[in-house]
């Protein structure tokens, strides 16, 4: 067999290399590099399968073309529980008796005990999506308010990547400026719904984002079935579940995450009317809505749904104390809902209930600050 050893190959120009048939081997024991480069240094139409190291995400990516007006380079996953040490959530922004924050924690959704500090959001600002929009890798953190409040609403996507800390990164904006809208995702997609906005008022719109690119929102092409502002999301395998919100009713109404240009349907009732706030966790199978700011100051009870299932809402238990918008997230077995107003006073005390368990919440430790109004997200929601 022969062999020959080259240092550089490149074509006539020195502007590329040369293109190899066939099947090739690279039998060397140590490694191989890829380019690498910053989000902002992506080859704009590159061959599809271009695999790259990205310096911002600190993750290889691959080109699978130009699909929608997002592009396509996709993060390249390598995520479970056994490495990242446990199910992580992740809790960012909010409200505090200072005013708005960018603060960002975490805990270890297995392991009792205090959220410890993650980073910081790229603004200050509270009443971000309330629902999980994250994927096994990242966490995004859309909308919200700045001050001075109200009228102030914000269009900024942040996110950070679950397995490590550090500061939040620009991802896009959402379609229009919007707060206290409802989130849910797949492993693939994240979906923001309704919120609210000073020039036009409640929202109905649906809007979307490829959860491993980085880009703007765009439209789902159905809406909810009316406009509302302060409800709260959730995700199963398929189907992202909205309450009502701030509206006097109890309905509850659904999407499949995956099939855009369809509007939202109705699902069943809550059994209690007009929860806005409302904190969300679940798993693939059972989805749970917890306190929520109305009526005013807040209640303590929970209830759940059966996901694939459509049908009403059954009583849960209740939370140690009434709990108005708080945060929340799950992994397959647990939810642990996180800060918050309780008893009408900004707190840092975390519950958390087993979610295929019926019955009350146990006190789970304490976030790092008093706040409420926060958007929160794990990588093991039921949506994963």
């Amino acid at each position: 067999m022969s062999e020959a050893r080259i240092t550089n190959l490149s074509n006539e120009s020195n502007t590329g290399g040369p293109t190899i048939s066939g099947i090739t081997t690279f039998s060397g024991a140590n490694y191989f590099v890829p380019p690498v480069g910053t989000t902002a240094e992506r080859p704009e139409n590159p061959e599809k399968g271009s695999i790259r190291f990205n310096t911002d995400s600190g993750h290889l990516e691959y080109y699978k073309g130009k699909e929608n007006s997002l592009g396509n380079w996709v993060e390249v996953e390598a995520s479970s529980e056994e490495l990242q040490g446990g199910y992580r959530g992740v809790m960012g922004g909010g409200d505090n008796p200072s005013g708005q924050t960018n603060i960002i924690d975490y805990i270890t959704i297995s392991t009792l005990g205090n959220a410890a500090d993650f980073g910081d959001l790229t603004d200050d600002r509270e009443y971000l999506q309330m629902g999980p929009m994250a994927s096994r890798t990242r966490c995004l953190f859309a909308g919200g308010q700045a001050f001075p409040s109200p009228n102030n609403e914000m269009d900024l996507i942040d996110y950070v990547t679950m397995s490590s800390t550090g500061n939040a990164i620009d991802f896009g904006n959402l379609v229009t400026t919007s707060n206290g809208g409802g989130g849910c995702s797949s492993q693939i997609r994240g979906i923001y719904a309704g919120g609210y906005d000073a020039p036009t008022g409640k929202k109905d719109t649906i809007q979307y984002v490829t959860m491993a690119s980085t880009g703007n929102a765009v439209d789902f092409g159905g809406d909810l079935p009316a406009a509302v502002g302060n409800l709260a999301g959730i995700s199963g395998p398929t189907r992202g579940i909205f309450n009502s919100g701030s509206d006097d009713n109890n309905a509850l109404s659904y999407i499949t995450i995956s099939t855009t240009g369809v509007d939202a349907s109705d699902f069943g009732d809550s059994p209690y009317k007009s929860r806005s706030n409302q904190s969300t966790g679940g798993n693939a199978v059972r989805a749970v809505f917890a306190g929520g700011g109305t009526p005013s100051p807040g209640v303590n009870s929970m209830y759940y749904l059966t996901i694939s299932t459509l049908g009403n809402g059954a009583d849960f238990g209740d939370l140690t104390a009434e709990t108005n918008g708080a945060g929340a997230v799950s992994s397959p077995t647990r939810m642990v809902v996180t800060g918050g107003k309780r008893d009408n006073s900004f707190s840092v005390t975390c519950d958390y209930v087993e979610i295929m368990t019926l019955g009350n919440a146990k006190d789970f430790g304490d976030t790092t600050s008093a706040r409420m109004c926060m958007a929160a997200g794990s990588n093991g929601h039921g949506g994963l």
